[in-house]
């Protein structure tokens, strides 16, 4: 059996060139505050890999994607092991775009603090009075700038996207960024209702995409996950407060009242936190994970 390395790790997952494709692993790895915590998450990359799968064939009547399998038998020997069964994804390569698509169809964190101080979220004004967590009249499309590792994402209005594609894609920068916007909006919008048909809320969560050999624009990376999205019980629901969220919250609150923590969680919250992803995938799916 060949051995074989990632080329690219992040904080969560590990990717492998397979030659026409890439092999996507979301490990068990949880980070809170840009820091991978000491802890690991039993079946987390599971569910992402699972949960991002679901999605995927469900829009695949908006644009394609990149999935090839889930099935870690149509891919190398090497995969053919326990700790990549179920959290790994064979895809296509893509041309990424270097933009990070943000769509936001409640006001909360980051949003609803820019709202707080000039009431504009990413410089789009919004109607006066809302409350924290309110639903927006309509999704809004906020766009950001990936920034290198260690370096946060900086917000950009789509005009801005507009003329920082046109350097990357010469003639083009209109063009890709008004598809991916529409896109954006058009994913969300379905997964959104979809969703709330199931109780729960996606409140926002952000896309990323990428050109094929083509130039046909495809969605990759994840896709709705409690790690790219806020999901909150649409039980319960109540604009005026922050929400509770089918993510990280235990995690991170947890870490914010015990400051000496050294980066490690108790099982107990560690237990919380996979039950919530759990949670969140049979609701949506209607099946218990494997």
């Amino acid at each position: 059996m060949q051995e074989m390395k990632p080329v690219k790790e992040g904080k969560v997952r590990e990717i492998y060139d397979n030659g026409d494709s890439l092999i996507m692993v979301a490990t068990d790895r949880i980070s809170c505050f840009d820091v991978i915590l000491n802890n690991e998450v039993t079946k987390k990359g599971t569910v992402l890999t699972q949960m991002s799968k679901f999605w995927f064939d469900m829009t695949q009547d908006i644009l394609p994607n990149h999935m090839i399998s889930v099935d870690v038998k149509d891919m190398p020997e090497f995969f053919q092991q326990d700790k990549f069964d179920g959290n790994s994804m064979m895809c296509r390569k893509l041309d990424m775009i270097p933009v990070e698509c943000i769509v936001r169809g409640y006001i909360t964190g980051s949003g609803w603090a820019s709202y707080q101080k000039n009431g504009t979220v990413c410089g789009i004004t919004l109607p006066e009075g809302l409350k924290e967590s309110d639903k927006l009249p309509e999704p809004i499309y906020t766009p950001s700038t990936k920034a290198e590792i260690g370096d946060h994402d900086e917000n950009i209005s789509f005009e801005q996207s507009v003329t920082h594609l046109e350097k990357y894609y010469p003639g083009h920068g209109q063009e890709y960024a008004e598809k991916i916007r529409d896109y954006t909006i058009a994913l969300y919008k379905k997964c959104a209702e979809y969703a709330l048909s199931k109780g729960i809320i996606i409140a926002d969560t952000k896309f990323e995409f990428g050109l094929d050999e083509n130039g046909n624009i495809v969605i990759g990376d994840e896709m709705l996950t409690p790690d790219s999205s806020r999901f909150w019980p649409a039980d319960g629901y109540e604009p005026g407060h922050g929400q509770p969220s089918f993510d990280k919250q235990f995690a991170r609150d947890w870490l914010k009242a015990n400051p000496d923590n050294d980066w490690t969680l108790p099982q107990e919250i560690v237990d919380k936190t996979i039950d919530k992803y759990l949670q969140a995938y049979e609701m949506l799916t209607g099946e218990k994970l494997k």
